[in-house]
């Protein structure tokens, strides 16, 4: 068996993480709700989906891992931090601003795929 080497594993998890980020978006669609924007880039962060219900936005973190609370642990405070700054930021282009209804969502993926999102899981 070959060892990967770090180019390899690279590739191979940005490649898992994509895949993660088309099922969950594939999970909200499902639901009636339209995906906005895949990896979002503002100044102060990525977030991986912006989802759309109606006039509200939901910001979507994506974790993937073996297990749900291995993918949930891959969510540290900085990283929270710059979802919620990227968040602000897009907020301040929609037309009511930091007053549009917003929540931030967790969805943990599994190694076999499945999907278990967290919704208003960044709630104060």
């Amino acid at each position: 068996m070959r060892r990967q080497t770090g180019t390899h594993r690279a590739r191979a998890n940005y490649h898992a993480g994509q895949a993660a980020e088309d099922s969950v978006a594939r999970d909200y669609e499902r639901r009636g709700l339209c995906v906005a924007h895949r990896r979002w880039r503002g100044k102060g962060g990525e977030v991986d989906l912006v989802v759309r219900r109606g006039d509200a936005v939901i910001f979507v973190e994506v974790k993937k891992s073996r297990s749900f609370a291995a993918a949930a642990l891959r969510l540290g405070p900085r990283q929270i931090a710059r979802l919620m700054t990227a968040g602000e930021e897009f907020l301040g282009g929609e037309p009511r601003g930091l007053l549009t209804e917003a929540r931030f969502d967790v969805a943990l993926v599994d190694g076999a795929g499945k999907v278990d999102i967290i919704e208003n899981a960044l709630a104060a």
